[in-house]
């Protein structure tokens, strides 16, 4: 198989296709917003702390859901903003 990145005529054609890939590689495929996994993380801790101080209770879990994921979603938000 021919290697044209040792070849001198073809040495422009390998340093555009080494900066086309790293272009390319740069943007994540997968991204997650860091505001719904702050959120979900959030409002899964607030029930469990609520859940288990108020001795096993789903009700006030249920409500303690809310806020969690509230207070996780606006910490996520502000993370969002710094890092970019």
């Amino acid at each position: 198989m021919a290697r044209s990145h040792h070849r001198k005529k073809h040495k422009k054609h390998l340093q555009q296709f080494k900066q086309s890939r790293e272009t390319v590689s740069d943007s994540p495929k997968n991204k997650v917003a860091a505001r719904w996994v702050f959120g979900i993380a959030g409002a899964i801790l607030v029930f469990a702390v609520v859940f288990f101080a108020t001795g096993s209770s789903l009700l006030w879990g249920a409500v303690g859901l809310i806020p969690g994921a509230a207070a996780g979603y606006f910490f996520g938000k502000k993370i969002e903003v710094k890092k970019n």
